[in-house]
């Protein structure tokens, strides 16, 4: 195994079993990820001998655990079948903005799938980083992702830039990126190093350095990175193809 990027790993992962198959596999994970913490059936524990991390073994019925599991952690990985958890974790869910990141890894460690809160909750992040860990694949489903595009909802979010826009203005604008429709980024504030992906940015992304250097009717939708006020004006002008992104001000 490769050691963890500790820039990726979230303040609290689970690792969750309930076959001893599946224990041993988290425990094999468990060992390049020491921080976080591992659920099996107590059954099982054994498997866990010899690790240092923080550990929960159940004795009971399963799917009394998801509660928990939800309210306890950021990134929750499971090691059992997609099928099962999808059951196990829908009497659970809330909102994109509230759920952890949820994940499957396969019963030969070959896929690690995102299941839940991709973007906002990490759970694509976490994928690629596992499956660097396990020597296996992950499997992207996010438009965003699979496109190698902007990521609306969450673009600068390492750089602690804050996303400023109704949820529909987010929808609509994350369907002219990934559809390839023309935008226009404008980067008024901020880091300049919020592209990561290896790929050049797609051709439907037209950059620009000031607002009003842009033909607004010319582009789709409207990536702005600013510290300045954005006018009531500006709103009403651009409807729902405004999103606009609040990088943090810098010391003086």
């Amino acid at each position: 195994m490769n050691p963890a990027p500790p820039e990726l790993m979230p303040s609290r992962v689970a690792l969750v079993a309930i076959t001893r198959h599946g224990a041993g596999l988290a425990a094999r994970l468990a060992r390049a990820l020491p921080h976080a913490e591992l659920c099996v059936a107590v059954k099982f524990a054994e498997a866990l001998d010899g690790l240092p991390n923080a550990r929960h073994c159940y004795d009971g019925a399963f799917r009394d655990e998801i509660a928990g599991l939800f309210a306890a952690y950021d990134q929750i990985v499971f090691f059992v079948s997609l099928g099962a958890v999808v059951r196990l974790i829908a009497p659970h869910l809330r909102s994109k903005d509230e759920d952890p990141g949820v994940l499957v890894v396969d019963d030969a460690a070959q896929f690690v799938i995102p299941v839940l809160s991709g973007h906002v909750g990490g759970a694509n992040a976490m994928a690629e980083q596992l499956a660097l860990l396990l020597d296996a694949q992950p499997v992207l489903t996010t438009a965003s992702d699979v496109g190698q595009t902007i990521p609306v909802d969450i673009l600068g979010r390492e750089l602690g830039w804050r996303v400023e826009a109704p949820k529909i203005n987010i929808t609509r604008v994350s369907a002219a990126v990934v559809n390839g429709e023309p935008v226009a980024l404008v980067q008024e504030a901020g880091s300049p190093h919020w592209w990561t992906r290896p790929t050049p940015l797609p051709p439907n992304i037209h950059c620009f350095d000031r607002f009003d250097a842009v033909d607004t009717a010319r582009f789709q939708a409207l990536l702005w990175i600013t510290h300045a006020p954005v006018s009531t004006e500006h709103w009403q002008a651009l409807g729902e193809r405004l999103v606009v992104y609040r990088p943090p001000q810098e010391a003086t």
